[in-house]
């Protein structure tokens, strides 16, 4: 399959730092009948860990960061398989792989390079910003919340220099977070 310049206005991003309540609003969208694509960082992570591996944010990060790649584009690939007429929500996006990058100051892999231009998404990304108020980490999330607010500013950033426009999620509760994300979808 020739994947050449894939622009889907229905894929719709939602992103943010570490722990800003993206998975929270998106368990939200889908009780509501909106179909999301989950995360792909957490999936590697556990399987990492169950397998001893060394693909993770605090070992191998380059292997980490390519596999993240290969996995978000999968992610990507796979839902076109999936028609609807509905807005498909994604956990993150391939752009999060670039902000990984930049973030932790490793080389720009070509096939990243290729990849945040090829697959594209709607132009409007939802972000999250920090939030401290409702932050934790866990087994897979390590990151203080002071590493959480610096990941949101090299996101905003990245996004902005892949030409999406940013809109800001507000600090509100759940079910106004999901109306204010359905309000402003625009397909």
């Amino acid at each position: 399959m020739e994947d050449r310049n894939l622009l889907r206005d229905d894929y719709i991003i939602i992103t943010g730092g570490p722990g800003s309540g993206k998975t929270t609003l998106l368990d939200e969208l889908g009780k509501n009948n909106h179909e999301y694509v989950p995360e792909v960082a957490r999936e590697i992570i556990k399987a990492q860990i169950s397998s001893n591996g060394d693909a993770l944010p605090w070992g191998n990060v380059t292997k980490y960061r390519d596999l993240m790649l290969d996995k978000s584009i999968e992610s990507y690939l796979s839902a076109l398989t999936n028609p609807s007429s509905q807005p498909l929500f994604f956990d993150r996006g391939i752009p999060d792989t670039l902000t990984y990058t930049h973030l932790i100051n490793i080389p720009l892999s070509e096939k990243l390079e290729s990849a945040v231009k090829s697959y594209r998404y709607n132009k409007k990304v939802f972000i999250l910003p920090p939030w401290k108020d409702i932050y934790k980490t866990d087994g897979e999330r390590k990151q203080d919340f002071e590493e959480a607010v610096a990941t949101y500013k090299i996101m905003f950033r990245t996004y902005e220099q892949l030409d999406y426009e940013l809109i800001e999620v507000p600090k509100i509760g759940i079910k106004h977070r999901a109306s204010f994300i359905l309000k402003n979808v625009i397909l």
